[in-house]
């Protein structure tokens, strides 16, 4: 009952604790987009496939994030301006050379991994193991996307 009580008690937190990777994926799946629709160069090809799949993923994590944000107790953040002041990722530029776009979203897919870390542990701790899991789940792809966006620059 113990644990309950703590899940229970930490629920709010988690939650908040939850916007600002929320915010991050959106504006991630933003600057995903850009990259897609506006790479040009020898790159073409094996970028605009890529960041494809991955927008795809994002698409369908904001969905599982901004649910457990409700499962949770909260309101999801829903606007531009919401996530803009929660997230960190920065505005990508449609101009840039491919190398570039490639380089900022790696950038971005590694600050989202600084934002989830500590709340997998904050999570667990408090016995919210949906919560933990889903981070955990959600660190493996931004992961494996710097390790695949990186190899593609040959960094």
């Amino acid at each position: 009952m113990a644990n309950q009580t703590i899940f229970q008690n930490a629920k709010p937190e988690i939650a908040e604790a939850l916007k600002p990777v929320l915010a991050d994926t959106v504006l991630l799946y933003t600057l995903t987009q850009n990259v897609h629709w506006n790479v040009t160069g020898p790159l073409f090809q094996p970028v605009h496939a890529l960041t494809e799949e991955q927008y795809t993923e994002l698409a369908a994590a904001i969905d599982e994030i901004a649910e457990r944000i409700r499962s949770l107790g909260l309101k999801a953040p829903a606007t531009l301006k919401a996530f803009i002041e929660l997230g960190s990722i920065e505005d990508g530029d449609e101009n840039a050379s491919a190398e570039d776009m490639v380089r900022s979203l790696v950038h971005a897919n590694e600050a989202i991994t600084n934002t989830i870390r500590p709340i997998i542990s904050k999570a667990a701790e408090a016995g919210d193991e949906v919560t933990a899991g889903l981070l955990t789940d959600r660190l493996t792809v931004h992961e494996k996307a710097v390790w695949m966006l990186n190899a593609m620059i040959g960094q």
